[in-house]
């Protein structure tokens, strides 16, 4: 009965992701890794208002680690750092864009699950992201210190789980989006905010009130997304064993230490 269930899953989301990006379909970017050599550069979509995955600076210039990444994949693919062409996208559309081949590879805050993998590749982990809670309160220290206090969150979110289990007296407060949760701590609604720790970092290095606590409430891999299928397999084979160089030359560390995402 359950594997009924996820096949039906699966094909649903597959059924969406082609509706979705049915327009879009139109232009096809996604290639093998030789059709890539010849082409001369790679399409990666990538976020572009996440600091410090992926934001514009103050010249509207692309930044942050998953930048970085993509530029060091075409580096090393292709020969130049700046053999890339970078896709900016939604939330929504980071995994239909790879499916419905738009671009090559999705390298935007794209945790890897089970049910994921069902559509799209993923590369081994470049950062393992999770959620954790901010808060410019000083009194608040740890978990303890949240029991029957106010703490914001996005709705629907797998997060909203984890804080139950970890601060079960928590006053949850359900919000639609990361910049009304920020507004909230900024009114002093709420006393904390639980989110991916990728985001808050970001909070952070803007204003140096806001403090996120040592404890995780859960720990998910942020892999390199690419399409599924044989002809691919040159081309995840080479963005695997390149993170995997990365992370022992100690490359991705020192990138992650300089975005402030130790």
């Amino acid at each position: 009965m359950m594997k009924a269930l996820n096949l039906v899953l699966s094909a649903t989301l597959i059924l969406v992701f082609s509706l979705s990006f049915g327009e879009l379909n139109q232009v096809a970017f996604a290639a093998t890794m030789p059709e890539i050599q010849k082409r001369g550069y790679l399409t990666v979509a990538v976020k572009d208002n996440l600091r410090p995955l992926g934001f514009r600076d103050e010249n509207g210039s692309l930044q942050g680690l998953e930048v970085d990444l993509a530029r060091k994949l075409a580096a090393d693919l292709l020969g130049k750092a700046d053999a890339v062409k970078f896709k900016p996208v939604l939330n929504g559309d980071r995994l239909p864009s790879v499916f419905n081949h738009q671009v090559d590879l999705a390298i935007a805050q794209i945790t890897a699950t089970e049910s994921r993998s069902r559509i799209v590749s993923f590369s081994v982990p470049y950062y393992y992201d999770g959620a954790a809670v901010v808060t410019k309160n000083t009194k608040i220290k740890n978990f303890e210190d949240l029991k029957q206090r106010k703490i914001g969150v996005l709705n629907h979110s797998s997060t909203i789980s984890y804080i139950k289990y970890f601060i079960p007296n928590a006053d949850l407060v359900g919000v639609n989006s990361y910049s009304q949760g920020k507004e909230q701590i900024e009114n002093n609604q709420v006393d904390g905010f639980a989110g991916d720790i990728s985001v808050l970092s970001g909070w952070v290095q803007e204003n140096s009130e806001y403090r996120i606590l040592s404890t995780k409430l859960s720990t998910q891999p942020l892999s390199v997304t690419m399409p599924k299928g044989l002809q691919y397999d040159d081309l995840r084979r080479n963005v695997n064993e390149a993170i995997a160089r990365y992370t022992v030359t100690g490359w991705l560390k020192e990138r992650c230490k300089y975005w402030g995402l130790e």
